[in-house]
């Protein structure tokens, strides 16, 4: 498939975070763009205003003519998490459309661009928006395909200026989406155990991590966190630059909290750039925004951007992102939902306000991560002063039997710990009155937000 052959292209469950990024960058690159998915929000809604048409019933009967009157020139995206029956994919399979996963189609214009791919378990999307912000703040044009919503451009799709535009692509390792990537830079932020439904165990998740490292083109640089590189690489020849708050490679000093900001001197062999203030807190941004400096560095962006760049960055949204700040409360919403990042948070949020007391409530996402990793939650969310756990968040899964937020509860160490159901959990929140308020998890709890807001007022 050849991208200058395309007239239209036709997604199917365009209202997803990384379908729709993709739907804005064929419609800036003057393709005609629709789309279906079953559900109305936020994205599809802004779709449309982009004069995106989008549907929401199944039916073969919507989907626009410019798609089906013939099959040239035209091509079909789709989400894994399309059901195997539904009709119009099914039904432009048989016809002899050409059908790619999202995924592939990210393959497919990373070949024709210089790309930074940024792979990890978490802190991937945190990553790649600061890697796209520096890039701006420089003067470098570049396209950001991003998996959250930047603050700093309200998007997840940063669009291009130039055919010579480089690509900054959030690299999913989500059913092994990242393999289709072969990136001039990439950057590698963690590799701990998840989606182990789709791995079966961590290291079948590793080798895969191993794979996409092996596909970083022979001249191209990898930046990964220090404590990785010897375990991931396996072609020592394979240019590398290591990075962490106490790395031999890339580190820093200096490190202190100045009212709410992270202020540090970033320290490479090569050179400092010194006080750095990041105004988006937590230690692993932190280390978020030292690989992204360096591949900015590495793509010619100067100290005086870098600088500009880290103290412009409002980071993405979910991710540390304010909600109230005021004397009386400090409420943040967070999309963690890996018992690694809900302690990177946690322990942020206590060096940030030492001796006030904390309260998480706390959705646990899918049934299998919850059975896979109800120690580590329990661990991770005991480092609070007050847990209020929702139920489970099912998103793809099925119930299993057993498996209940009660397995996370048991263990969770401090004596103010209950479970509440969403339609008590103001009052909740409200008896409980929190000096720190935090929101965790990657479910719908983002829609109890806004009423929490309201209620705290």
């Amino acid at each position: 498939m050849k991208l200058e052959d395309i007239h239209s292209v036709y997604f199917v469950g365009i209202g997803g975070i990384g379908m729709s990024a993709l739907a804005r960058w064929f419609k800036h690159n003057r393709k005609a763009v629709s789309g279906y998915d079953k559900t109305e929000t936020v994205l599809t809604a802004k779709l449309q205003e982009e004069d995106i048409e989008v549907h929401f019933n199944d039916d073969l009967d919507l989907i626009p003519s410019k798609v089906k009157n013939s099959t040239n020139g035209v091509l079909v995206v789709f989400t894994p998490a399309i059901p195997k029956d539904h009709s119009e994919l099914n039904w432009l399979k048989d016809q002899g459309y050409e059908v790619m996963k999202r995924s592939q189609v990210l393959g497919v214009i990373a070949k024709s661009m210089k790309t930074v791919a940024v792979a990890g378990t978490h802190g991937k999307t945190t990553t790649s928006s600061m890697v796209v912000h520096l890039l701006k703040s420089a003067e470098i044009d570049c396209t950001g395909f991003l998996g959250g919503i930047s603050t700093n451009y309200e998007t997840n799709m940063i669009m291009n200026d130039s055919a010579d535009s480089i690509a900054v692509i959030e690299a999913d390792e989500f059913d092994r989406s990242f393999l289709t990537l072969f990136p001039d830079y990439a950057i590698v932020t963690a590799a701990d155990p998840d989606h182990l439904d789709i791995y079966g165990d961590k290291d079948a998740l590793k080798n895969t991590f191993r794979d996409f490292i092996g596909q970083v083109k022979t001249e191209g640089e990898l930046i990964i966190k220090e404590e990785l590189a010897e375990d991931l690489i396996r072609n020592k020849e394979l240019s590398r630059t290591t990075y962490g708050l106490t790395a031999q490679g890339v580190s820093i000093e200096k490190l202190k909290i100045e009212d709410g900001s992270f202020i540090f001197d970033y320290v490479s062999q090569a050179e400092i750039i010194d006080g750095l203030q990041l105004m988006v807190p937590g230690y692993h941004n932190v280390e978020n925004m030292m690989a992204a400096i360096t591949v900015a560095r590495m793509l010619g962006a100067s100290k005086e951007a870098i600088k500009k760049g880290v103290s412009t960055y409002r980071g993405v949204k979910r991710r540390f992102e304010w909600i109230i700040n005021s004397s009386d409360l400090k409420f943040i919403d967070d999309y963690a939902h890996h018992p690694v990042e809900i302690k990177a948070l946690l322990t942020s949020v206590r060096d940030l306000f030492p001796g006030k007391k904390i309260t998480a409530i706390f959705q646990p996402h899918l049934f299998t991560r919850t059975r896979d990793f109800a120690e580590g939650f329990s661990s991770s969310l005991s480092l609070a002063d007050e847990v209020i756990l929702l139920d489970i968040y099912p998103a793809r899964e099925l119930p299993i039997e057993g498996v209940t937020s009660e397995m996370i509860l048991k263990d969770i160490t401090i004596d103010n710990k209950s479970i509440s159901s969403k339609e008590d959990l103001i009052e909740n929140v409200k008896q409980a009155q929190p000096e720190v308020l935090l929101t965790i998890g990657a479910g719908d709890i983002d829609k109890l937000v806004n009423p929490i807001k309201e209620a705290m007022l």
